[in-house]
Order: C-alpha cells, then sequence, then structure tokens
C-alpha cells in the first residue's frame, strides 16, 4: 500500500541501474521530502516527473515487475510522492505492481473481435500448452495478420512474433506499385532505416521547401487544403497550427499521437514502421511552422519495431543537422523526444496523453482550456497523428490545390483505411475520400462469405448493414448515413459471426479501459456491459425495460461525460440493436 511517505523498501542494486538507464543520480533534484510533495502538484517541463514513465518501463523490463522498492526508488529519484507514482503505477495494462512469482516473458494474446474470428481462443491455449506466460489484451495494433501476440520481454527485447516474417524483405502493401498512393508511396519502398534511402525518394524536399517559404506560408496551404486530422475528431489542422502560432511565449510543443489503440487501427504503425522518416520530418514541419521547439512522439508501448525505427530516425536525424538548434541552417531550433505508452486505450486522447508524457495517470482533463493554449505542460501545442502529418509533405511541395484535385470539396484528400475481418486481402488501403464502402472492399478482393456487417470506426464507431456498401467514404456522407469514419477501421463481419459475443467485448473493452474518472462513463459501461452479458445468458430478445436502460445510460454518458470515451462507448452497441444483430433472438 503506497502512502506520501517513503517506506522501508529499498531498490536493489538491479532496480538502480535500471532507474539509473534513464536519470542518472547526478541529473536528480535536490530537494527535501517536504519539497518533494509539494512538487507533487503538476510540475514543469524543468522538473524530473515527465520521466516517471520511462522509469517505470525501466523497472519493469528489467525484473518483470514493479516492486515497492523500486517504486521507492523510482519517487525518490524524481522528486515524486510514493503514492502519486503508485498511482500511476497501477493506471497501465503493461506494468505490474505485484510479483508475478516469475522472470519470463509474458505473451499478450488479443482477445478482441477480429483476432477472436482468427482463432486467438486456440492460440492461447496453445501458447500455455508449451508453458509460455500468457495474458488476454485487447487490442494490439496488428489486426492485418490476426490471431495477434506481443511479447514483453524481461531483460530482453519486447517482440512482435510477425514481424519476424518480414525481416530483411521489404515490407509490401496490397497496393504495391499504385502510382496514385500519397500518404503510403514510401512503404515498402525506402529503407525504413536509412536516412539517406528516404533522401533518395524525395525525403526532406518538403522541409526545404517549407524553410523557403516561411511559417506563415506554410500554415495558410494547410489551411487552403482543407486537411483535417485522420485520428477521428476531423479538426481542420490549419485552425490548430493556426492557433498555435498565435499564442506568445518560448515554449510550445508539436505532439505526434501514436498511440492508436482503437480496436481494428494499424495504419500508423505501419507508416511508423516502413517510413519513420516522413513523420519526423512533418513534425519539424509543424515546429517550425507554429514557432514550437519541443516535439514529441507518444507510441503505443505494444509497438517495438516501430518505436525502434522512429528513434533511429531522430538520431540520424539529428546527427545530419535536421533536429537540434538549428534545423536545416534555418535558424531555427526543433527536437524530439519520445515516449512509450504503456498499454492505456485513454491515453489516445488528447489531454490524457499530455497527462500520460508528463507523468501522471493518464486522465483527460476538462476543456476548455483547450492544447493550443494550455496543452503539454500547460503550454500551447498542436497534437495530430503521424497519416495527418504525413499529408502535409504533399501540401508544402505541391500546393493546396493540387492535394484538394484528389477527393470531395467538404473531404479532400485521400484517406488510409484498416482492413480486417472477413475480408479476402487484409490491409492498409489508401483510396481517395469519396471512394464507396463498396469500392474499397472490393479492392480489398470482397467480402469473405455473405455479408452481414461492417463495423466502421472502430469499437467506438457504429454497424452498417450490406445496404451501406454504396455510401461514399466522406466525413459528410458519414455524418448524414448516422456513421462515422473514425480512425479508419473498417471490419468485415458475415453472417456466421456471433454478433452477441463481438458486442459483449466491445462493452467489455470500454468497461476496462475507462479511467472511472467521471461517474457517468465509470458506471454506465459497467451497466452497460451487465446488460449485454445478461441478455447473451438468456438466449430470448432484449426487452423493452432493457431496451430503455441501454439508451438512457448512453444519452448520459454523451451529455455528461468528460471525453470521448465515455460520448462514444454505446455507439456501436446501439447501432447492433438498430440493425437487429442483437436483440431478437426468439
Amino acid at each position: 500500500m503506497a502512502d506520501l511517505h517513503f517506506g522501508a523498501d529499498q531498490p536493489t542494486a538491479a532496480e538502480w541501474a535500471a532507474i539509473d538507464t534513464i536519470v542518472p543520480e547526478s541529473d536528480a533534484a535536490t530537494v527535501t521530502e517536504t519539497e518533494r510533495l509539494v512538487r507533487g502538484g503538476r510540475s514543469r517541463r524543468q522538473g524530473l516527473r515527465h520521466q516517471l514513465l520511462p522509469v517505470l518501463h525501466s523497472l519493469q523490463h528489467e525484473i518483470g515487475w514493479i516492486s515497492p522498492g523500486g517504486l521507492n526508488g523510482a519517487a525518490q529519484r524524481l522528486g515524486v510522492p510514493p503514492a502519486d507514482a503508485y498511482g500511476v503505477a497501477t493506471f497501465y495494462e503493461l506494468l505490474r505492481t505485484t510479483d508475478p512469482g516469475h522472470r519470463d516473458d509474458v505473451v499478450h494474446v488479443c482477445v478482441d473481435p477480429v483476432c477472436a474470428l482468427a482463432g486467438s481462443d486456440e492460440l492461447r491455449a496453445s501458447l500455455e500448452a508449451e508453458g509460455a506466460r500468457v495474458h488476454a489484451s485487447p487490442c494490439l495494433g496488428q489486426c492485418e495478420r490476426a490471431p495477434a501476440q506481443f511479447i514483453q520481454g524481461v531483460r530482453r527485447p519486447d517482440r512482435v512474433p510477425a514481424d519476424n516474417a518480414t525481416d530483411g524483405e521489404p515490407f509490401r502493401l496490397p497496393q504495391a506499385g499504385d502510382p496514385t498512393l500519397r500518404v503510403l508511396r514510401r512503404v515498402g519502398v525506402v529503407d525504413p532505416t536509412s536516412l539517406d534511402s528516404y533522401r533518395e525518394h524525395g525525403g526532406y524536399e518538403a522541409l526545404a521547401a517549407a524553410i523557403d517559404m516561411g511559417p506563415d506560408a506554410v500554415i495558410a496551404a494547410v489551411s487552403d487544403s482543407g486537411l483535417s486530422g485522420r485520428g477521428g475528431a476531423a479538426f481542420p489542422t490549419g485552425v490548430k497550427w493556426r492557433a498555435v502560432a498565435d499564442e506568445f511565449g518560448p515554449d510550445k510543443h508539436v505532439v505526434a499521437n501514436c498511440d492508436e489503440s482503437e480496436p481494428g487501427t494499424f495504419k500508423d504503425r505501419i507508416v511508423c514502421e516502413h517510413d519513420p522518416f516522413s513523420v519526423i520530418e512533418s513534425m519539424t514541419i509543424a515546429g517550425l511552422a507554429v514557432g514550437a521547439p519541443h516535439g514529441w512522439i507518444y507510441i503505443r508501448g505494444e509497438y517495438p519495431r516501430a518505436t525502434a525505427h522512429l528513434e533511429g530516425a531522430i538520431a540520424q536525424a539529428r546527427a545530419a543537422g535536421l533536429l537540434g538548434d538549428d534545423v536545416a541552417g534555418s535558424g531555427q531550433g526543433f527536437d524530439i523526444e519520445l515516449r512509450r505508452g504503456a498499454g492505456a486505450y485513454i491515453c489516445g486522447e488528447e489531454t490524457a496523453l499530455f497527462n500520460s508524457i508528463e507523468g501522471f495517470r493518464g486522465e483527460p482533463r476538462n476543456k476548455p482550456p483547450f492544447p493550443t493554449t494550455h496543452g503539454l505542460f500547460s503550454q500551447p501545442t498542436a497534437i495530430n497523428n503521424p497519416e495527418t502529418l504525413v499529408n502535409v509533405l504533399d501540401i508544402v511541395i505541391d500546393g493546396p490545390a493540387a492535394y484538394r484535385s484528389v477527393g470531395t470539396e467538404r473531404s479532400p484528400g485521400t484517406r488510409l483505411f484498416c482492413l480486417s475481418g472477413r475480408v479476402a486481402v487484409p490491409g492498409l488501403y489508401e483510396v481517395p475520400f469519396g471512394t464507396t464502402l463498396g469500392g474499397l472492399l472490393d479492392l480489398a478482393g470482397g467480402p469473405v462469405g455473405s455479408l452481414a456487417a461492417v463495423l466502421l470506426g472502430g469499437a467506438a464507431g457504429v454497424f452498417v448493414g450490406p445496404d451501406a456498401l454504396d455510401m461514399p467514404l466522406t466525413l459528410e456522407d458519414a455524418r448524414e448515413a448516422g456513421a462515422t469514419l473514425g480512425s479508419g477501421v473498417v471490419t468485415v463481419f458475415d453472417d456466421t459471426v456471433d454478433f452477441e459475443s463481438v458486442v459483449v467485448r466491445i462493452a467489455e473493452f470500454f468497461r476496462d479501459e475507462s479511467c472511472g474518472q467521471c461517474v457517468p462513463c465509470r458506471v454506465g459501461t459497467q451497466r452497460q456491459h451487465e446488460v449485454l452479458v445478461e441478455l447473451q445468458g438468456s438466449g430470448g430478445p432484449l426487452t423493452e425495460q432493457r431496451a430503455e436502460l441501454i439508451d438512457d445510460m448512453a444519452v448520459a454518458m454523451v451529455d455528461a461525460s468528460i471525453c470521448g470515451l465515455g460520448h462514444t462507448a454505446a455507439s456501436a452497441v446501439r447501432s447492433a440493436l438498430a440493425l437487429g444483430l442483437i436483440g431478437n433472438s426468439p
């Protein structure tokens, strides 16, 4: 049990070494325990608290869990109250604060719908029979190669077994060779570990052009292009950048949100794994445009290959003078730090992500104030996901008119879609906005079996039926149809699927991933799951009383939850009911 005061437990030599790897003793703040407690509030950049999550990762990797002694050592070194450190350590799926009784690697196996359809239960049983330590996990972002697993190493690197199949061979997209690709045109073409290879394929031409244009012209081009966020909210990117640029003060931030944890989403993983320099270059353009010297990449803890490639890209860009105090001779400074998440869906929400980087629990903040004025470390911040950022490269080089020549008036450009489930060729696809849902499925070889439904937008999205195949995939058409494109998830289900099991798992996901900070979400997700489990166990139809209860809970969560998790936790459930996929058993 953690307290505000330090207990008698002390780190072992190995645990001190793990802490020293991140924060050497020479860097530690020389403050008294009382001063540490005072500084337990929202610390600023100059403090050490923002190193808490990296230190916890290091301790976890060293001995397979975070012991009371290790936690005390981390708290002492960083000047954080031990109760606060305990609260952070217990927040994340990948961190353990109880001794597992072994020092073996842990194999995380996804149990969400796509992997369940692909046989994750059988995989778990097989691994357990071989003596592996298996942990049932929410989506691991590998839906195109389900069932997915992620191995959390103890004194060995974290790894994804499926990555080994492509070691030494270029990654191949289903659309490889398609000349119309924009965001994905370098994926599978460039060597993701080589700056020279990236430059041979046009890399850093956009940064040179952006420096020549100047910040105002870059922001104007992004605004005129109509580029909107690709993470789900679709907020205009130019508006966000302009708001940050107009703020005064020397400390501003650009953040790449690579914490895609929406079940069914894997697009940013593929971009970061196979074209990492494009993310670094586009972040640099954003930093120079808004006047931010600080860049941060927050990436899922379950993405070891993407993390390694981004770290390598940052190091090579810095060595080449493309990051640092004078970026490419521009006279402006910009550099990037990378932070690994530790398994928390809620940290994909931008303010929860800020709290996680700062060393607090990944809980969303109330808005306003908004990130453009009070973001990371309460300073002006522009936050975008990798797909959004990489679009900027073409906008800067070719101009907004060329960018708008593809797509529709209100949804210009292309969009990445993550296809998985009962489709012939699962994978990542890039198509112009306005392509129909049926056309997208045809591009992936079409549905396998008799199509029953498609889940658009992931667990936070909605189910649509076969009659939606003619729907153009645009922001406006999806909105008019009562659907959402969300983060680009397209999960296909045939008529053999047990939809009650699928929907119960979606409800369980939100119950588990709710941070618990606000009552409507904490209670609503719990009660929603209970009602659906009761329905599944009854073998009968959903009663009118229970249907009203689901609707009432959904309204309460939408109206009163702090963040988007609560706002969308009932979306898939209600759409499944409306389509008759569940609740109609005889």
